[in-house]
């Protein structure tokens, strides 16, 4: 079967699905991992993650790479000037979820591409409706400059049968005002973090082909430079300090080594700087560094980790994982682990060591229910790292020793569109924002003190 022929049976499999993580057998996920698809492609990617008990989660720059400053007591959160506690139903606007850029919430939802939010006090700003349907995964992925950046259907036409037939779009959007500053065609439906990215100067974006990825002025739109590479390649996009990077193999079900490429910023001129053995699938970024795992199986208890720097020094540490992982998160130096069990487990990604192992505080869906926990969040200034289950469970626990230095219960289980059966947890300062479905909660965690 053809690229093309696993790409059209997945996106049939899951047309009425809006979830960002879909449980799929495991002989599916591998290959649709391997092959960037559509948007519905995107979804079944997620699946392979959870199969592989891989999550790809937030990666968050925090510490230099070996733990300093983390050995200090936890903090007591303080609450950001002006804000108060408040809980808001935002149907349309929230169910695909938000990003956080100082005392803002940009959002997406069935109605709404973009919807901004102020952080304070729950109040919506502005919103860009969607063009024709607006199912999905995705909600804006960066914030620079004033400019908001996201992506929207470019099409409203509808296949013979009725059904919605989409496309996507780029979009860059005003951050003070809402306004559209332009839109770029995209050659297909996936709108995950590797179809667009910052780069220093430009965003660095799937476009205009499937093997291209172009650098667009954050202003206009206009390309600055576009890089293609071979037919029969499979590309994945890092971008390390500003600096984008591609790891490319042969598009096989065979594994092949991995090239690893620099793209400079202002031209697109690419050096390799590294050949890894086999095939290696990309985890995140940290820092200066891009995070690889090695193919491993299901029933695998290990998972070899891989880290390259953009002079193409690698490192890697094998991690012992005390269970059938649920999600694994690079956070930072911090590998976290969360079993089906709910043990969490905190790694260096610089040592491998194990930090500690303990109870996540929470209680684990059951693994036959399209349920799943919210990634990991870590606040740096408190030293804690926070966890949300779906049915409104919130724990913190000691980022240095695993302690469970508080718990508590927030009111988003309820039904609802989109993302309904998986939480989203952000951070803005010390504050915290749980979201599912249209449902949106901030609170301030009562640990240290």
């Amino acid at each position: 079967m053809t690229t093309e022929h696993v790409e059209e049976k997945v996106r049939e499999t899951l047309h009425a699905v809006a979830l960002d993580r879909v449980r799929a057998p495991g002989d599916l996920a591998e290959q649709v991992m391997r092959r960037r698809g559509r948007r519905r492609v995107s979804q079944a990617a997620g699946a392979a993650v959870a199969v592989a008990a891989i999550t790809v989660g937030a990666v968050l720059g925090f510490g230099g790479g070996d733990g300093s400053g983390q050995d200090r007591p936890v903090r007591p959160a303080a609450s950001p000037e002006g804000w108060k506690a408040w809980q808001k139903d935002a149907p349309g606007a929230s169910e695909r979820g938000c990003l956080v850029d100082g005392s803002a919430l940009y959002c997406a939802g069935y109605k709404y591409d973009a919807a901004k939010f102020d952080a304070n006090t729950g109040e919506r700003l502005w919103a860009v409706k969607v063009n024709g349907e607006g199912d999905g995964i995705d909600h804006p992925f960066a914030v620079r400059d004033g400019v908001v950046y996201g992506y929207r259907n470019h099409t409203v036409k509808k296949q013979p049968n009725g059904d919605y037939m989409g496309g996507t779009d780029l979009m860059a959007v005003d951050a003070e005002s809402g306004d559209v500053l332009w839109k770029k065609k995209m050659p297909q439906d996936d709108r995950t973090d590797q179809a667009a990215m910052l780069i220093n100067g430009a965003v660095f974006a799937n476009t205009p082909s499937l093997r291209t990825m172009s650098a667009l002025d954050p202003r206009t739109g206009e390309e600055k430079w576009h890089y293609t590479w071979k037919k029969g390649i499979a590309c994945e996009r890092a971008v390390l300090s500003g600096v984008p990077h591609l790891l490319c193999t042969r598009d096989t079900d065979k594994p092949h080594d991995t090239d690893v490429f620099r793209l400079s910023p202002a031209s697109g001129a690419a050096e390799k700087v590294t050949t890894l053995p086999g095939r290696h699938l990309l985890m995140g970024s940290t820092g200066d560094r891009m995070v690889l795992a090695g193919e491993r199986k299901p029933s695998d208890r290990k998972l070899r980790l891989t880290t390259v720097n953009g002079s193409g020094a690698q490192t890697w540490h094998s991690y012992r994982m005390p269970g059938e992982g649920a999600t694994t998160d690079v956070i930072g130096d911090r590998l976290i682990s969360v079993t089906r069990e709910g043990k969490a487990s905190a790694y260096s990604v610089t040592t491998g060591k194990t930090l500690w192992t303990a109870p996540a505080g929470i209680k684990m869906p059951h693994e036959d229910a399209f349920m799943f926990i919210a990634a990991p969040v870590v606040s740096q200034r408190q030293g804690v790292v926070y966890f949300l289950n779906p049915t409104g469970d919130l724990s913190a626990l000691d980022l240095r020793t695993g302690e469970k230095v508080w718990h508590t219960r927030v009111d988003i289980d309820e039904p609802g569109p989109g993302r309904a059966d998986t939480p989203q947890l952000l951070l803005y300062q010390d504050v915290l924002v749980a979201l599912k479905g249209s449902k949106m909660v901030s609170l301030l965690p009562r640990t240290g003190g």
